[in-house]
């Protein structure tokens, strides 16, 4: 079966300034191939019912447009077609000079790596998908989808591309999810709305307070990563 994967991050300030935030976040949207166009028409008709068209986003959630982001994950939350997995890294347990050549950028998708890798299953295709950014290495998705290929031998990582977030509706709902439960994580949530709708998917459809989950967790998927090694 083909997959198609739509990630973002949240909080990525925190990995070069541990002073800045707890924790940093990079989640990702899977979803089947043949998903993608019923996808973006349901995404499509949620804007014009609210007659908004410009890019979703986390931090663009207020009372104003509460109605609209409510009605996206109700959306998310009640389709059987799309499933979110989120890697949750505590900031403070960082060595990247240990671990990762002193390389911020490279540590980085080193997380991105461990994200994807465990929701790669055999014998099926997965195309990746990453919000557009500028890196000091031009070499970072070639390198990322190399390591993914080398470690999921009986499926297959045909693309590793960057797109830009306004052109990507499924990226844009990455954003929302991973900026939702990083802010619930780092707790630093002022905004009213934004506390509304994190209890609101709680209450709703969680059954409890966003926290990590078994690995084996489908739909709505936390990983809490361990930094500090052991078994």
């Amino acid at each position: 079966m083909k997959f198609e994967v739509y990630c973002d991050e949240s909080g990525l300030e925190a990995l070069s300034d541990k002073k800045a935030h707890n924790y940093t976040a990079i989640g990702g949207i899977w979803m089947t191939s043949n998903y993608r166009d019923i996808f973006k028409t349901k995404i499509k008709d949620i804007r014009s019912k609210h007659n908004v068209f410009g890019e979703l986003k986390w931090n663009k959630v207020s009372p104003k447009y509460f109605d609209l982001y409510k009605d996206i994950l109700d959306y998310f939350f009640q389709s059987k077609e799309l499933r979110f997995r989120v890697i949750i890294i505590d900031t403070s347990k960082i060595d990247n000079y240990k671990f990762s050549n002193n390389d911020v950028e490279l540590g980085f998708y080193k997380f991105y790596y461990q994200l994807i890798h465990h929701w790669i299953f055999d014998f099926n295709d997965y195309c990746i998908f990453l919000d557009h950014k500028v890196n000091r290495d031009r070499n970072r998705l070639k390198d990322l989808k190399k390591a993914l290929d080398f470690s999921n031998l009986t499926s297959s990582v045909p693309i590793v591309q960057a797109l830009p977030s306004d052109e990507s509706s499924a990226i844009q709902l990455a954003d929302i999810l991973t900026g939702l439960t990083n802010a619930k994580f780092n707790n630093k949530t002022s905004s009213n709305a934004k506390k509304e709708l994190t209890r609101y998917i709680e209450e709703t459809y969680l059954d409890k307070e966003i926290k990590p989950t078994n690995k084996h967790e489908e739909k709505f998927n936390v990983f809490l990563i361990d930094l500090n090694g052991g078994w």
